[in-house]
């Protein structure tokens, strides 16, 4: 699969911008706590290989969140046609979405359908539906899907479509 190898874009503003949306929603706990589906979570919502009584320091919770978005963003972008043809905006809120859902999840949403036909408008009108955790709608996802809707139609708008 090395045809599938692409040049990271966090970098920069889309690496702030990407920590800030990220981070900002998943919230910073040093402890481990149980997510609202019971998963043992830590820092800004890291579930590998946590257990319960884990703790971190704030400093280590940034720099595991930037390895794990360079890691999601990897995930992400082999399964995507042309990566760098998505404006920042809907690229950084389909990184925030990966992030969140996995990346199996992604590679298998019509989100990711309709980035890949370049439909970047209707990709946008699909962070909703992406608001349930365990099968139950959660206003805090429903927040963070209405944001990066936002965000993506943003980026989309300042390409020039």
């Amino acid at each position: 699969m090395a045809a599938k190898l692409k040049k990271s874009r966090l970098t920069g503003g889309v690496l702030a911008a990407a920590v800030a949306l990220t981070g900002g929603y998943e919230g910073l706990r040093t402890v481990a706590y149980r997510d609202p589906i019971g998963i043992p979570t830590i820092c800004f919502g890291e579930t590998r290989g946590v257990r319960m009584g884990d703790r971190a320091t704030a400093d280590q919770c940034r720099i595991l969140l930037g390895s794990r978005l360079r890691e999601f963003e990897a995930g992400m972008v082999a399964c995507l046609d042309r990566p760098e043809s998505i404006p920042d905006g809907a690229y950084i809120a389909a990184l925030d979405l990966t992030y969140n859902i996995g990346t199996g999840a992604f590679c298998k949403s019509t989100l990711r359908r309709k980035l890949n036909a370049g439909d970047i408008a209707g990709a946008c009108e699909e962070f909703p539906r992406w608001n349930k955790a365990g099968g139950v709608e959660w206003p805090g996802l429903t927040r963070r899907r209405a944001e990066e809707r936002e965000l993506c139609r943003a980026g989309f708008k300042g390409a020039g479509a």
